[in-house]
């Protein structure tokens, strides 16, 4: 046995059967009473969310694949400012997250808000945490706000997988700088030689990273290697992953995704409104695909994964008080926070598991007192296994160091407009998405507590506390 199997010595964990029907423990499906408590803290300032939007997120290739990155990240700060009716003037900072970097473009942030017409005395700064760099941003917006630097802050992200930066290999990029040097034509000629005679050595493109560095191992194994560990079968993976394509379907419709934002995007005719990646697709089409990673008996296919997207996302971030000055409804309080992190070969994806419990014990809170959960889903697999996690009591002992585990989430309660399975997951602009839901999902449900988390590579995590504002 290798891998998290090895790790989590699975002759002993009290494994926790799911499927995408039922995956919340049963002291945790009656509904609770409304809480009447808030975590507001005297002598601190009180944050809050006033508006997120984001552009459609679509599948790479498609109607964005002429854009640069920055037009999306652009077309966001853009959409948030007509929809808050700001003045450029009145932002104090701008951070936003990215992944796959654009090198014309390095700090995205500063390129995208000069371009949506902020001063250029407005400051603006990239973040990048894998898929949790809008997370980050998010509460590096928070922080500023907290120590009094700032009032008002954009925070949000982008990723654009149409366009991912192709290099030259390294023996390459070694040639082409002792070409520069060079001072003589025979010289010249010498290195031009090397690339003629072994042309693959040289010529083989460098593709973005896909992989972990300090494992060397794709992601999409991890999930099949974790899925297998907590005993998440193929057939709850592909009912958890029409759950979230259907959920999705059914809030678009219902215009529930309001943060979405109209695009005229140049060159394409029809206005793009919609995400393009929702498609519920039968289970029995679903079981006939083959696995995408472990061949041929793994159990992550392309249709439980989350898909290679593009996409924008901005939310606007404030101190309470200025919020109310302006004349602006906040939607939310964004309240404690957490960062996790874990070993990247055998727990790569387990952030959820681990930030859910601490984030709660930091408000002071139970799973019973919330009512909204978002949280990110890479792959089914992964999304079920810390689920699986988080009902162990065997995990929360032997891996979490804790006394009794924290629960699963209920089923009624846990990403009831769809999720990145079927919405799209560009890369650095999902926890922009995630929080502006969670907040959403507070009013339209007439609840008070959120909490959203999310996994990222590194074996990296992150969770958050959202409390709806008495105003919304």
């Amino acid at each position: 046995m290798s891998g998290i199997g090895r790790t989590l010595n699975l002759n002993r964990v009290a494994l926790y059967q799911v499927s995408s029907r039922c995956f919340g423990c049963t002291s945790h499906t009656a509904a609770a009473a409304k809480s009447k408590k808030t975590l507001a803290r005297q002598g601190k300032p009180n944050i809050v969310l006033v508006e997120g939007v984001r552009t459609p997120f679509l599948m790479s290739g498609t109607q964005y694949k002429n854009l640069m990155p920055h037009d999306l990240a652009r077309e966001a700060l853009k959409g948030l400012l007509k929809r808050t009716e700001m003045a450029t003037t009145d932002v104090d900072y701008i951070v936003l997250g990215t992944v796959i970097q654009e090198s014309k473009t390095p700090n995205i942030a500063r390129e995208a808000a000069l371009g949506a017409g902020f001063s250029e005395r407005i400051p603006s700064h990239t973040v990048s945490q894998a898929c949790i760099s809008s997370n980050q941003a998010i509460t590096t917006a928070m922080s500023l706000i907290a120590s009094g630097q700032c009032q008002a802050v954009i925070a949000g992200g982008v990723d654009f997988m149409s366009d991912v930066p192709i290099r030259f290999n390294r023996t390459m990029r070694k040639l082409m700088l002792d070409a520069n040097k060079a001072k003589t034509m025979g010289q010249r000629l010498g290195l031009a030689s090397k690339v003629i005679f072994s042309p693959m050595r040289y010529l083989s493109p460098e593709l973005p990273a896909i992989a972990e560095f300090s494992t060397n191992e794709v992601m999409g194994h991890s999930a099949d290697r974790l899925a297998a560990a907590f005993g998440i079968t193929r057939q709850a993976q592909d009912e958890f992953a029409y759950r979230s394509h259907s959920l999705a379907h059914k809030a678009t419709e219902e215009g529930k995704l309001s943060d979405v934002l109209e695009f005229k995007v140049p060159g394409v005719a029809d206005l793009v409104k919609t995400d393009n990646g929702i498609r519920p697709t039968p289970l029995e089409k679903m079981a006939k695909l083959k696995a995408a990673f472990i061949k041929p008996h793994g159990s992550i296919t392309a249709a439980n994964s989350s898909f290679l997207s593009d996409g924008g996302s901005a939310c606007l971030i404030m101190e309470e008080s200025k919020a109310k000055a302006m004349g602006l409804k906040p939607k939310a309080y964004l309240r404690e926070f957490t960062y996790v992190s874990q070993d990247p070969k055998d727990q790569l994806l387990l952030g959820p598991a681990y930030a859910t419990p601490i984030v709660l014990e930091k408000a002071g809170l139970k799973m019973s007192d919330i009512d909204v959960f978002e949280y990110h889903e890479a792959f089914a697999g992964q999304i079920l296994a810390n689920l699986a996690a988080m009902e162990s009591e065997y995990f929360a002992k032997n891996y979490m160091n804790r006394s009794t585990k924290v629960g699963a989430p209920p089923i009624e309660k846990f990403n009831l407009w769809g999720g990145s399975l079927s919405i799209g997951h560009p890369f650095g602009a999902t926890g922009c998405r995630l929080t502006t839901t969670a907040a959403n999902r507070l009013k339209a449900e007439d609840k008070q507590f959120a909490l959203l988390a999310a996994c990222a590579a590194g074996g990296l995590g992150h969770s958050m506390i959202v409390e709806r504002h008495p105003d919304n």
